[in-house]
């Protein structure tokens, strides 16, 4: 018999880069008791991203932010919207650009992920944040 089970946790952030959610993704899926499905992560904002990513060199991580930044700088003239602050606008072209969910296979009770996959909520903004995740499990 098919199960639906949505959770939701909040994640602080540290300020521009990622925070990882792995382990707190597989302890909801180890929780639902289900076999097989699909694990869909929904993060509730737009100027952060959800990324799956390289878990083993932090190096990549970096250089992915590093060549973002590039694409979307925070005090670019071209950026009218700044209410709050520099990186306002930049955060929200990022989040634009990015993903704000990621959907992953369950199979034997577990995160099929590959041997070097990690979730993580990738701050856009300078500062920490408050960031509310909802996930959606189902299967049997």
């Amino acid at each position: 018999m098919a199960m639906i089970i949505q959770n939701s946790f909040t994640v602080k952030t540290s300020g521009r880069g990622t925070t990882e959610i792995t382990s707190r993704i597989e302890e909801l899926v180890r929780k639902s008791g289900l076999r097989t499905g699909m694990c869909h992560v929904f993060l509730q904002h737009t100027s952060a991203s959800l990324v799956l990513c390289e878990n083993a060199d932090p190096a990549v991580r970096s250089d992915l932010e590093t060549f973002l930044g590039r694409l979307a700088r925070d005090g670019d003239p071209i950026f009218r919207h700044d209410t709050e602050g520099d990186d306002d606008m930049p955060s929200h072209v990022k989040a634009a650009l990015l993903k704000t969910s990621e959907q992953v296979p369950i199979a034997g009770g577990e995160l099929l992920l590959g041997t070097w996959q990690g979730l993580y909520v990738w701050e856009h903004r300078s500062g920490s944040r408050r960031r509310q995740l909802a996930v959606h499990v189902s299967g049997e």
